[in-house]
């Protein structure tokens, strides 16, 4: 399965450049990296990025991650993956701009 990370550029030119990151400044301080299924995505993008340019949404495989990943109750009750080490180049699948509009983020369309 695949769940979804948003980077700001700086965010992911780190990860590129070191090839490992403890994530997001909320990262850090949660303990945890924080990810969004492809349902998830879009409130996450609208609550947490509103108005951002230039990020980054990574497509990374639950399977790679192993028991590193947790699903724990987060906004709303739902269940969030949360990534117990630092995410890793291996994890990414994929990664695509996610260009701002002016009202939205526009997720590619090979999310699942």
């Amino acid at each position: 399965m695949l769940i979804y990370k948003i980077f700001r550029a700086n965010e992911w030119a780190a990860l590129q450049d070191q090839g490992a990151s403890d994530g997001a400044p909320i990262d850090v301080s949660d303990g945890y990296v924080h990810f969004s299924t492809a349902e998830q995505a879009t409130e996450t993008a609208a609550k947490h990025f509103a108005g951002v340019e230039g990020l980054t949404l990574l497509a990374c495989e639950t399977e790679a991650m192993g028991d590193d990943l947790k699903w724990e109750v987060s906004r709303g009750g739902a269940l969030f993956p949360h990534l117990y080490r630092q995410i890793r180049m291996t994890d990414v699948v994929w990664s695509r701009p996610l260009p701002f509009d002016g009202k939205t983020h526009q997720f590619p369309e090979e999310m699942e």
